[in-house]
C-alpha cells in the first residue's frame, strides 16, 4: 500500500503543476477544469491508501497522528491554491503552508515512520 500511496502522491504533484500551468492561460479554462476535477479524484487515493496505512500501523504514536495531519494539511493547501489560481486570488501564503506540510510529511513519512521507503538513512 506505500508504493500506492507515493504513487498517488506524484501523481497529485505532477496534476497539481498541470492544472496551475492551465489555469494562467486563456482559452485553457476546460482543459484545467478537467484536470482539477481529475485532481480532486485522486486525492481520494490519496485519502484511500493513506487511511489504509494509518490503520495498519500497530501502534498510535504522536508522530504518525501529525503526519496524517501533515498529509491532509498538504492536500487543503493544493486545493485552496489551485481554486484561488483559477479565480486570481492570492496564494503566496499558501505556498508557505504547502511547503512546511510537505516537508513534514516527507521527514515523518521517509524518515521516521517505519512504512515509509527509507531514505534518509
Amino acid at each position: 500500500m506505500t508504493h500506492l500511496h507515493i504513487t498517488a502522491w506524484v501523481l497529485a504533484l505532477i496534476l497539481f503543476a498541470i492544472v496551475l500551468a492551465f489555469s494562467n492561460q486563456s482559452g485553457k479554462e476546460k482543459p484545467a477544469k478537467i484536470l482539477h476535477m481529475i485532481l480532486r479524484l485522486d486525492y481520494l487515493l490519496i485519502l484511500y491508501s493513506g487511511g489504509d496505512l494509518f490503520a495498519n500501523y500497530g501502534s498510535m504514536s504522536g508522530e504518525l497522528i501529525i503526519k496524517a495531519i501533515a498529509g491532509l494539511w498538504v492536500i487543503i493547501a493544493m486545493e485552496v491554491i489551485a481554486v484561488r489560481k483559477q479565480k486570481g486570488g492570492a496564494t503566496k501564503s499558501w505556498w508557505t503552508q504547502l511547503v512546511i506540510a510537505f516537508i513534514i510529511a516527507l521527514v515523518l513519512g521517509f524518515g521516521r515512520l517505519p512504512y515509509g521507503v527509507s531514505l534518509f538513512g
